[in-house]
């Protein structure tokens, strides 16, 4: 019985010590080893091979890694707050650095990832952040990553999710775009008042010029409207063209009385 018992310790500790030795990495793993408490080398995928005790490993994920920001309280330089939150998208790109410079690479680049995107878009009136989001994805992601550098860590990027508002900074936003739709509308009317005006008066030199083009404008004009025989219309007539009318009317009923 003990001689049983013996040898299931001795299998125990064998099968302990031939874990400690043989480590077996996946492709999207490194392995940063340290030989008594020293960092030696960075060693993966596949098989590593440890001496117990002696050496010791550290493993690190090379994935994507995909984060979500929490929300942040942040007020714009225009005074409003707002409650905004993202998403950020990084890897390990230096495993040595990611383990031996900082304590805690994930909690760190969250971290950075809070304070940056408060200390940006402070910078930026409201309207920017609902409508430059590609620019202040860009400005967040540039300063993250410049400062986890040092840390092996790779920022790919940043994006903004929502950007909320307080419910009376709604309605204020919603009355400024109907003013603005509004303001669109006359200048639009203006603008075509203005065309309308400016043919108008191309039309009137353009009939000034040629004699008898006024009484050919009214009478296409009559003609238009002499297919509605319902109502009696009273279609004024230029005086010019009574002017040049008399003349004729006259010398025709002289003709007659001789």
């Amino acid at each position: 019985m003990s001689t049983l018992i013996s040898v299931a310790i001795f299998l125990v500790f064998a099968v302990s010590i031939l874990f400690q030795i043989f480590k077996i990495l996946r492709e999207y793993e490194r392995g940063v080893i340290y030989t008594l408490g020293r960092y030696t080398s960075t060693s993966g995928p596949g098989l590593i091979i440890l001496i117990p005790v002696i050496q010791q490993m550290v493993r690190v994920d090379m994935r994507t890694i995909v984060h979500d920001v929490p929300p942040q309280d942040v007020i714009s330089k225009d005074n409003v707050s707002v409650k905004v939150n993202a998403v950020i998208y990084y890897r390990v790109v230096d495993a040595n650095n990611a383990i031996n410079k900082v304590e805690d690479f994930m909690m760190a680049t969250s971290q950075l990832a809070q304070t940056t995107l408060r200390s940006v878009l402070g910078k930026h009136d409201l309207d920017e952040m609902l409508m430059e989001r590609d620019k202040l994805n860009h400005d967040v992601q540039e300063i993250i990553d410049q400062q986890t550098d040092a840390w092996g860590i790779k920022v790919s990027n940043v994006e903004i999710k929502h950007v909320d508002l307080d419910p009376s900074m709604i309605r204020a936003i919603a009355k400024q775009a109907e003013a603005e739709r509004e303001r669109r509308a006359k200048v639009i009317s203006a603008d075509g008042e203005f065309q309308a005006a400016a043919k108008l008066a191309e039309a009137a030199n353009t009939l000034a010029t040629e004699k008898g083009a006024m009484q050919l404008r009214y009478l296409g004009a009559l003609q238009e409207i002499a297919s509605d025989k319902t109502n009696t219309i009273v279609f004024p007539f230029p005086l010019e063209g009574i002017g040049d009318l008399l003349p004729k009317l006259i010398g025709g009923g002289s003709q007659n009385d001789n």
